[in-house]
């Protein structure tokens, strides 16, 4: 048997993860809980063996691990919940909204010494892993900095059209749902970062999240970031982060696709697996156990995500 798991929120990620977590033999979904009737019946079909249960305390009591997929606002609540219970929690990002509840459930969830981790797909990735290596190496020279181009014909993507909060300004955004893990991969990358300017726009709408971002980061060392996210225009979805050095630089392109250049083209590094999602999330979820064993792993780490929480809502309130 697998670690016992309840997944808290059965939108489109608690879907998705739930699906990989049914593949995955680490993992035994028991306990099922949405506030949406819709959503409990569609996961059911997913996990035919896990009970929908009446209410989130029910979901907790269930399980060893409790993944939560609800959106922001009421992910602390659950989180504490399952903490004070002595229970693992794996939160979908952002960790919040408000820097200061964050720093609360950071401290709490510390203090309860849980296994406790953040869902930024790319941390147990082929793509961090050898980026962060090659850089320690010094096989990519000296690190001169990062570009970070994200954009969209429209925000949500239409897979995302869904999960409704996504279009609103005070939980939703590109900036928090996908800068946010180019800024987690930054860091992990280049270390600490700091906002030296940034420009958002938004609609007229005041209830509306950002269409456009401008922003210039920077490490302590000064090594800039630079970021470019805009939202609008017949186009295909584009995100692109490139780290450059001075002998090589890299770029992913869609999450996953590594490539190197050495001045000339990029070429890609490595064989693009068949189901790229599959691939992360399996990944992710190996090192979930390893967390759980209490042995070291790659995810992100809940005082990693406060710090990419508190840079996003700096960009945003500029």
């Amino acid at each position: 048997m697998g670690v016992k798991t309840a997944v808290i929120g059965l939108g489109i990620m608690g879907q998705r993860m739930l699906e990989h977590m049914g593949r995955h033999a680490g993992y035994d979904v028991v306990a099922l809980w949405d506030p949406s009737r819709e959503a409990c019946a569609a996961a059911a079909k997913l996990a035919p063996g896990a009970t929908v249960t009446d209410g989130p305390d029910a979901a907790i009591a269930a399980a060893d691990l409790v993944y939560l997929a609800c959106p922001p606002e009421p992910r602390k609540t659950y989180a504490l919940a399952a903490a004070g219970a002595g229970k693992a929690v794996f939160l979908e990002k952002p960790l919040g909204v408000d820097v200061a509840e964050s720093e609360d459930l950071v401290a709490r969830l510390e203090a309860s010494g849980v296994p406790a981790a953040v869902n930024f797909t790319q941390a147990a990735g082929a793509a961090l892993t050898d980026v962060s290596r090659a850089a320690k190496a010094g096989e990519m020279g000296d690190l001169v900095g990062v570009d970070v181009v994200l954009t969209y014909p429209a925000w949500p993507r239409a897979w995302q059209v869904a999960a409704d909060w996504l279009r609103f300004r005070a939980e939703g955004g590109m900036t928090r749902e996908v800068l946010s893990h180019f800024l987690f991969f930054t860091s992990r990358v280049l270390g600490p970062l700091e906002v030296v300017w940034a420009k958002p726009s938004y609609p007229q709408d005041p209830a509306l999240c950002e269409t456009q971002l401008l922003a210039r980061l920077e490490t302590a060392e000064g090594l800039p970031v630079s970021i470019l996210a805009s939202v609008g225009g017949a186009q295909p979805d584009r995100q692109e982060f490139t780290v450059k050095g001075t002998k090589t630089s890299r770029r992913i392109t869609d999450f996953y696709v590594d490539a190197r250049s050495d001045g000339g083209e990029f070429v890609e590094v490595r064989e693009r697996p068949a189901d790229p999602r599959a691939a992360s999330l399996k990944a992710q979820l190996d090192d979930l156990l390893l967390l759980i064993d209490g042995k070291p792993n790659r995810l992100a780490t809940p005082a990693e995500a406060l710090a990419v929480q508190k840079l996003v809502e700096t960009m945003l309130a500029s």
